[in-house]
Order: C-alpha cells, then sequence, then structure tokens
C-alpha cells in the first residue's frame, strides 16, 4: 500500500502543480490583457486629445477669419474713395495759391474733411511719410530714383507723388515717393 500511496501522493503533487502553473498562465495572461487594454486606452486618450485640440484650433481660425472678413469688408469700397480724396488734395493745394477764392476754399475744405472723417470712422489712416524720411518698403513704393541735392538725402525720400493709405494697420495703397540716388 504504501507504494500506491506514494504514487497517489506524486500524482496530487504534480495536479497541485499544473493546476498552478494553469493559474500562473490565467494570472499572466489576464496582465498581459490588462496592459494591452491600457495601451489601447492611452492610445484613444491621446487621439481624443489631439482631436480635440484641432477642433479647438479650427473653431478659433474661423473666428478670426471671421473678424478679419468684417473688418476689411469696406476696403474696395475704400480704394475707390482714395482717388476723389486725390481730387481733393489737388483742388485745396490749387485753391490755396489763389487769394480770390478763400470762401471756396473753406467750402472745399469742409467737404474734404467730412469725407476724410467718415472714412477715418471706417479704419482709413493715411501713411505718414515727408520728404527727408527713410524708405521703407512696407509702407512706400519708390516709383524713380533721382540723383541727391547732397549726400544726407541719398536714400531718403525726395518727393512725395502721392499719399498711401492703410485700412486697419494693413496697406491698401503704397505711398508714391521719389528716392535720392
Amino acid at each position: 500500500m504504501s507504494i500506491h500511496s506514494d504514487n497517489e501522493e506524486n500524482e496530487l503533487i504534480e495536479e497541485n502543480n499544473n493546476q498552478e502553473n494553469a493559474n500562473d498562465s490565467e494570472n499572466m495572461s489576464e496582465s498581459s490583457n490588462n496592459s494591452d487594454l491600457t495601451e489601447k486606452l492611452e492610445k484613444e486618450k491621446d487621439r481624443y486629445i489631439r482631436l480635440f485640440a484641432e477642433f479647438d484650433n479650427y473653431k478659433k481660425r474661423v473666428i478670426k477669419e471671421r473678424q478679419d472678413l468684417l473688418k476689411y469688408s469696406d476696403k474696395e469700397i475704400l480704394e475707390s474713395l482714395l482717388p476723389v480724396l486725390d481730387d481733393f488734395d489737388r483742388a485745396i493745394n490749387e485753391l490755396e495759391k489763389k487769394e480770390d477764392n478763400l470762401s471756396v476754399l473753406e467750402g472745399v475744405k469742409l467737404i474734404y474733411n467730412k469725407l476724410f472723417n467718415t472714412l477715418k470712422e471706417r479704419g482709413l489712416t493715411v501713411v505718414d511719410v515727408k520728404p527727408g524720411d527713410d524708405f521703407n518698403i512696407d509702407f512706400q513704393e519708390a516709383i524713380t530714383q533721382v540723383p541727391s541735392p547732397d549726400e544726407s538725402l541719398k536714400g531718403k525720400i525726395i518727393d512725395v507723388v502721392q499719399k498711401g493709405y492703410l485700412l486697419h494697420e494693413k496697406v491698401i495703397r503704397y505711398a508714391k515717393v521719389v528716392i535720392g540716388n
């Protein structure tokens, strides 16, 4: 009986070992499944966060584009009125030369100021350019170069041929200038 009982004991021990190995492999597969699920969850979280950020950027871009569209919606109308402002400037310059038309000059100035103030309310400003200023390619267009009368005017503005204008800090017409060479 002892041999038989020893065999039974060995079988029981082997069975216990097999069960423990099976439990260990089940635990290992569960932990690998958990790590796989955790990894997938992290990937999905990352994807969600990126998608949300992308959508948020899209919303901001659309809002900015809408604001710019409204801000610069008057651009074409204002550009078409710039020659009228130029004509007013020329008329005022000619009327100032003659002293017998002071009442006409005052009337023209009133109309010009009213028109210019209305356009200014819409965001129009004049590019401030004077002879002797440095040439700035961001706001001015050189239409010609002439020999400068002295060395201090080289690369500087000699004459302003046409005024430049900004619409809300954006150039809608560059000032046309003559620069010294």
